[in-house]
C-alpha cells in the first residue's frame, strides 16, 4: 500500500506547486503589464506635447503667410484702382474734348444755315428776275420771228426729226453693211462648202404621163368593144385616159402621182402582153400595184439609208417613198428632199451642231406633198400633222412648220432647213414653171415695188430674182433709200410666193441736161 501513498503524495505536491506557479505567473504578467502601460502613457504624453508645439509653430507660420498674402493683394488692388482712375480721367478728358468740338460744329452749322438761307433767298430773287427776263426775250423773239412758242417748238422738232431720220438711216446702213459683210463671209464659206460637197443632178424631172404605143391599132384594142376596156382601166386606177390624135401615144391624167404611176405600169404591161380585156386588166393592175408599192417602200428606205437616218416609223418611210413620183416646178420632190438633207447636215456640221437631226428635218420638210392630193390643207400643215402622228421630235416638227416662213424659225436647225431648201430650189436648172405663171409673178413683183410713194419705175430682172427700182430724187432722199428698201422687202415677203430669194435694188439718180446752141 505504500507505493500508492507515495504516488498520491507526489501528485498532491505537484499540484500544490503547479497552483503556486500559476498564481505567481499571473502576478508577474500583471506587473509587467502595468510597467508597459506606464511607459505608454508617458510616450503618449510626450507625443501630445510635441504635437502641440508643432501645431503652435504651424499656426504662427500660417498667420505670417496670410498676413503677407493679404498685404500683397491689398497692394495689387490699390495699383489696379489707381490705373482705372487714370483711364477714367483720360476718357472723361476725351469726352469733354468731343463735346467742345461738337459745340463748335453746331455753331458753324448754324452760321452756314443762315448763309444758305440768305443765298437761297437771293437765288429765288435772281430766278424770278431770270424768268421775267426769259419771258420778255420770248415775247421779243416772237415779235422778231413771227412765230409763237408752240410754232417755234414744232419747227425745231421737225428739223430734229429730219436730222434723226438721217442719222438713223446712216446708222442702219453702217450696221447692216457690217453685219452683212460678216454674215455673208461666214455664210458664203458654209454654203459654198455644202454645195461643193453635194453632187446634185441639175436636170429637171417630171413624172411620165404619156405612154408610147407600138402602133395606132393598139388604141382601138385599149378602148375595147364599146369602150369596156378603157372604162375598166379608168375605174380600177382612178386615172383618165386621153386618147386623141397624138400618134402612137396615150396621155394619162390624174392629180395623184402614185395612181398615175400604177396606171402607167398597168398599161405598159397590157401593151407588152397584147391580151387586153377586163379580167387581164384586173390581173395586170394588181401586179402593177404591188410593184409600185414595193418601189415606194424601196425608194423610202433608200432615202433614209443615203441620208444616214434610222429609227423612222415604217409608215412614214412609205409616205416618204411616195415623193419619188411627186414633182414641184418640174423638180423631183424626193431628190429635192434628199438634197436639202445633205445641205442641212453639212452646214450643221460646219456650225458644230448635230448633223443627224438636221438631215432628218431636211429629209422630212416636204413630207406633206406626198399627201396633199388626199388631205385638205397646205403641204406644210399636212407635214406637221404627219410628223406628229408618227412621233417625230418637236425640233423636226418645228423645222417642217417653219421652212416656208409660216411660223418664225426659233431653232438653228429650222434656219438651216430654210437655207438648204432655198439653195436646192434656186440653183440653175432645178425648177421650171410655165410661161403664164412666170409672167404673172414678174408682173406682181413690179406692181408691189411700184406701189410705194416716190417710185418712178420698177423692173423685174434675172427671172424674178432681182427687182430694180428707180426712185424720184426729189421725193426720196439718200438716207431714206435703205428704209424704202426694207419696206419693199417686207411687202414682197407678205404678199408674194417665190422660190429662193429676191434682191431689191433701189437707184436714185439726179441729172442735169442742157444744150449748147
Amino acid at each position: 500500500m505504500e507505493p500508492v501513498l507515495i504516488v498520491a503524495l507526489v501528485v498532491g505536491v505537484s499540484t500544490v506547486f503547479g497552483v503556486c506557479a500559476f498564481f505567481a505567473g499571473i502576478k508577474y504578467r500583471k506587473k509587467v503589464g502595468e510597467d508597459k502601460i506606464g511607459s505608454a502613457e508617458q510616450e503618449a504624453a510626450r507625443i501630445i506635447e510635441e504635437g502641440q508645439r508643432a501645431a503652435e509653430a504651424a499656426k504662427k507660420e500660417a498667420l505670417v503667410a496670410g498676413k503677407d498674402e493679404a498685404h500683397k493683394m491689398l497692394t495689387d488692388t490699390e495699383h489696379e484702382i489707381t490705373e482705372r482712375r487714370k483711364d477714367i480721367q483720360k476718357q472723361e478728358k476725351r469726352i469733354q474734348q468731343k463735346e467742345e468740338s461738337l459745340e463748335r460744329k453746331l455753331e458753324n452749322l448754324e452760321k452756314k444755315e443762315d448763309t444758305v438761307a440768305q443765298k437761297l433767298k437771293t437765288a429765288e430773287l435772281r430766278l424770278e428776275e431770270a424768268e421775267n427776263y426769259k419771258q420778255s426775250q420770248f415775247e421779243m423773239l416772237e415779235k422778231i420771228s413771227g412765230f409763237t412758242a408752240e410754232q417755234a417748238k414744232a419747227y425745231i422738232l421737225n428739223n430734229l426729226d429730219n436730222e434723226l431720220t438721217h442719222e438713223k438711216a446712216v446708222k442702219i446702213m453702217e450696221f447692216q453693211q457690217k453685219t452683212k459683210e460678216e454674215a455673208e463671209r461666214s455664210a458664203r464659206e458654209i454654203v459654198s462648202l455644202a454645195i461643193q460637197r453635194v453632187a446634185a443632178d441639175h436636170v429637171s424631172e417630171s413624172t411620165v404621163s404619156v405612154v408610147p404605143l407600138p402602133s395606132e391599132d393598139m388604141k382601138g384594142r385599149i378602148i375595147g368593144r364599146e369602150g369596156r376596156n378603157i372604162r375598166a382601166i379608168e375605174t380600177l386606177t382612178g386615172v383618165d385616159l386621153i386618147i386623141d390624135d397624138t400618134p402612137e401615144a396615150i396621155t394619162l391624167s390624174c392629180f395623184e402621182p402614185v395612181k398615175r404611176e400604177i396606171a402607167r405600169v398597168t398599161l405598159e404591161k397590157l401593151i407588152a402582153d397584147g391580151r387586153i380585156h377586163p379580167a387581164k386588166i384586173e390581173e395586170m393592175y394588181e401586179k402593177a400595184k404591188r410593184e409600185v408599192e414595193f418601189l415606194v417602200k424601196s425608194e423610202g428606205e433608200r432615202a433614209i439609208i443615203e441620208a444616214g437616218i434610222n429609227g423612222m416609223h415604217p409608215e412614214l418611210v412609205k409616205i416618204l417613198g411616195r415623193l419619188h413620183f411627186r414633182t414641184s416646178y418640174g423638180q423631183n420632190v424626193l431628190d429635192h428632199s434628199m438634197e436639202v438633207a445633205y445641205l442641212a447636215g453639212i452646214m450643221a456640221s460646219e456650225l458644230g451642231l448635230e448633223p443627224t437631226m438636221a438631215r432628218r428635218a431636211g429629209l422630212l420638210h416636204d413630207i406633206g406633198k406626198a399627201l396633199d392630193h388626199e388631205i385638205e390643207g397646205s403641204h406644210v400643215e399636212i407635214g406637221v400633222d404627219v410628223a406628229r402622228k408618227y412621233k417625230e421630235s418637236e425640233t423636226v416638227v418645228h423645222a417642217i412648220h417653219a421652212h416656208h416662213g409660216d411660223v418664225e424659225a426659233k431653232t438653228v436647225i429650222a434656219c438651216l432647213v430654210q437655207a438648204a431648201d432655198a439653195i436646192s430650189a434656186a440653183r440653175p436648172g432645178a425648177r421650171r414653171e410655165n410661161v403664164e405663171n412666170y409672167i404673172k409673178r414678174l408682173e406682181k413683183l413690179e406692181e408691189v415695188a411700184s406701189s410705194f410713194n416716190g417710185v418712178e419705175r420698177s423692173y423685174a430682172i434675172q427671172a424674178g430674182r432681182e427687182v430694180r427700182i428707180i426712185v424720184k430724187p426729189e421725193a426720196v432722199k439718200d438716207d431714206q433709200m435703205i428704209l424704202l428698201a426694207r419696206a419693199i422687202c417686207k411687202k414682197i415677203e407678205d404678199e408674194l410666193e417665190y422660190p429662193g430669194q429676191i434682191k431689191v435694188n433701189i437707184i436714185r439718180e439726179s441729172r442735169a441736161v442742157e444744150y449748147a446752141r
